[in-house]
């Protein structure tokens, strides 16, 4: 079973795993909230190897769905992750990431899961300096209402190995970024509004240092933890791709071929973490997994994806996507 499997990462980890894994059948476990929508999988919809059970991993229905449908792995996405919405509204993020990792876990644990891999976010680490890197020692130290509700779930999961020998690995990702991912984030924003001949609005001085990641190498990230990765672990994925928000927002207008002009710095939000980079020396050691495209690369098909996709995204920013 899969978590928030109509959202970004899960969409793109459901598509990857059932092209690989011709012998598996996979059950998308979604509350179809605005960020997840049914069309992220409009091409899988009619393999007999998957289903859509919608549903509140909050709700206490998870234990029978668990049950009925005979589920030996989890692979938990669901999650509110908009920082931004977690300042105006950081009680849904408590509801749905830890309220809800708990029943998730506790049903999971009941129904006898034999592996349950918990997604999260280097986010939780909190903010670093010019230097070095978070590794899987590094102190949680949220600072967003967020990746706080995101460290209490980590901390969930970490509870349940301790205290029942559960079967859980957590995942912590540098940024993301690819397709089908919703326009309220850095990178399709700039690519959408840059389409639209529209202001680019960067935080701050815009240079906020993000480790990006393509969505494909995650999945393959995620891939090798489920086939390999040790229980009670977690295991950083990482693109090593470091670049400040300015930056990117200038890759992205000269590969659409648009102004720089088109930049406008606005206030900065609350709280905002000045550096993020991950060491995944871990995964790459234990499990043999490297990420496999180039930013450059990556960035450049991504940016070619929405270019070829705008009945996509475009429904998305008439019903108020683009989220400031």
């Amino acid at each position: 079973m899969v978590t928030g499997g109509m959202g970004f990462i899960g969409s793109n980890f459901i598509r990857y795993w059932l092209e690989r894994h011709p012998e598996d059948t996979v059950l998308n476990l979604d509350l179809l909230t605005y960020a997840g929508r049914e069309e992220n999988l409009a091409d899988v919809v009619r393999d007999p190897r998957y289903a859509l059970s919608v549903g509140d991993i909050a709700d206490p229905m998870v234990f029978r769905l668990l049950e009925e449908e005979k589920i030996d792995t989890v692979v938990h996405f669901a999650a509110e992750s908009h920082v931004d919405q977690s300042i105006l509204d950081p009680q849904r993020f408590v509801r749905t990431n830890v309220l809800g990792t708990q029943n998730l876990l506790e049903a999971a644990r009941r129904t006898g899961v034999k592996k349950f891999v918990h997604i999260s976010t280097d986010e939780v680490y909190g903010t670093l300096g010019s230097t070095g890197a978070f590794t899987e020692e590094t102190p949680l130290a949220p600072n967003s209402p967020y990746s706080a509700s995101k460290a209490g779930s980590d901390l969930l999961v970490r509870a349940y190995c301790e205290t029942y020998g559960f079967p859980a690995v957590i995942t912590r990702c540098s940024n993301n970024y690819g397709p089908y991912q919703f326009p309220e984030k850095l990178i399709p924003k700039i690519i959408t509004r840059a389409l639209r001949g529209e202001d680019i609005p960067v935080y701050g001085d815009g240079l906020y240092v993000r480790d990006w990641l393509h969505v494909e190498d995650h999945c393959s990230g995620i891939e090798r933890v489920i086939l390999q990765g040790r229980q009670g672990e977690v295991y950083n994925i990482g693109g090593g791709n470091e670049r400040t928000n300015l930056s990117m927002v200038r890759l992205i207008l000269e590969e659409l071929g648009r102004p720089l002009s088109l930049i406008r710095h606005v206030e900065d939000r609350p709280g905002h973490d000045r550096r993020y980079a991950i060491d995944a020396l871990k995964i790459r050691r234990e499990l043999g997994w490297q990420p496999l495209r180039s930013l450059e690369e990556g960035l450049k098909t991504t940016v070619q994806w929405y270019v070829e996709h705008q009945d996509w995204w475009e429904p998305l920013l008439a019903g108020g996507g683009q989220q400031e």
